[in-house]
């Protein structure tokens, strides 16, 4: 590191181009290189942020081969995480990267094998488990405000017509994480089993593309040294249904339900009380405060304006705050050993779930044990 600085290279620069400013503006990062294979877009951004020509690349290896860059921030295409992934671990970079970790559970287990030989940090930059409505939760668990956890369930649902083919006809749980991760990371638990089904169908051109039928699928999720479950529900095809990331807590004193329209308030159930005056409104405030004041402004704004704004921005919106959350969490990972959630165990576990909850879904609802992942 050159004076307590994180040096950073970015690859994949659609929706990874709203983290280049955030790191730059980090008291502890700088960005000394971006990687994108048409030049003239790469030389195009590089020039708005200012990186210099020196730390321009069309070829991910030419970046990984850059002494001056510490870590790589992936955000390609969700088949080649894994791949880059295990490419800048072994070239000895420190790994973020965009969800899910992987498509396969063997590529899991290769993530955190060249993370265990490495010495290096991954982490999966899960959104949802840094966004405001999910550190306001994580706030009043911590505090003891909801008391026994006794359930928890999630939801992301999303219509992803227009979006890269590649998309196309993909199996719900295969992008499970944005409800997975927050199920799991209230308590930090990992994920014991899963048992799924599938519901409904996709059109026919897209289901024979993944030989997965399925418009809706549904997991309960088992939780290791734990007494609770979790529920878990995707669709990407084919339903009706506004963009919604939800996440729900049911605790013995109080319980936190999402809306169930963009915009609105969510409602806090509290025990006890009359009941009329059971429920009621909550303002869910911005978590700003957490982190270093050279970023704070970065939980209400992106880098692109409303006419440019990448579909995953405008469709999640703003994925609650929590891109500088992310940024600031990696760094304190590298710089300072902590323990950011969710790290290269955790990551396999909740990207699994999603991969053996479709398993699951294809067998009928059979019960599917997680496997242990280590760097033991």
């Amino acid at each position: 590191m050159a004076n307590n600085k994180l040096r950073v290279g970015l690859v994949g620069l659609g929706f990874g181009a709203e983290f280049i400013p955030i790191y730059q503006a980090h008291p502890n990062a700088e960005v000394v290189a971006l990687c994108q294979r048409n030049t003239d877009s790469l030389n195009e951004l590089a020039d708005k942020f200012d990186v210099p020509a020196s730390g321009r690349y069309s070829t991910y290896e030419d970046m990984l081969a850059d002494p001056n860059v510490d870590a790589v921030h992936i955000n390609t295409p969700i088949g080649d995480h894994a791949k880059h992934s295990i490419m800048a671990l072994e070239a000895g970079k420190h790994v973020a990267c965009t969800v899910p970790m992987a498509t396969s559970v063997e590529d899991c287990e290769r993530i955190v094998k060249a993370t265990k030989a490495s010495g290096k940090v991954y982490m999966m930059m899960e959104t949802v488990v840094y966004s405001r409505e999910y550190l306001f939760v994580k706030e009043m668990y911590d505090r003891g405000d909801l008391g026994r956890i006794q359930f928890l369930q999630a939801s992301h649902q999303q219509d992803m017509d227009g979006w890269p083919s590649y998309w196309e006809g993909m199996p719900p749980m295969h992008y499970a994480t944005h409800c997975v991760g927050p199920v799991l990371g209230l308590q930090r638990k990992l994920a014991s089993q899963v048992q799924c089904i599938g519901s409904g169908k996709i059109r026919d051109e897209f289901a024979k593309i993944y030989g997965s039928p399925f418009a809706i699928e549904s997991c309960h999720i088992q939780m290791q040294d734990s007494d609770v479950g979790a529920r878990i529900y995707r669709s990407l095809y084919d339903t009706a249904r506004q963009y919604r990331e939800s996440f729900d807590v049911y605790g013995s004193e109080k319980s936190y339900e999402w809306p169930l329209i963009e915009g609105e308030d969510p409602v806090m159930h509290t025990r006890g009380k009359p009941e009329p005056d059971v429920p009621e409104k909550v303002k869910v405030p911005d978590y700003a405060h957490l982190l270093p004041e050279e970023i704070r402004s970065f939980t209400g704004q992106g880098v692109y304006d409303e006419e440019h704004e990448h579909l995953s921005f405008t469709q999640g919106g703003g994925h609650g705050g929590s891109h500088p959350h992310l940024v600031h969490n990696f760094i304190r990972a590298v710089l300072e050993g902590y323990n950011a959630y969710p790290n290269v165990v955790e990551s396999a576990n909740i990207t699994c779930v999603g991969i053996l909850a479709h398993e699951s879904a294809l067998a009928g609802g059979e019960v599917k044990a997680m496997p242990a992942f280590t760097l033991e």
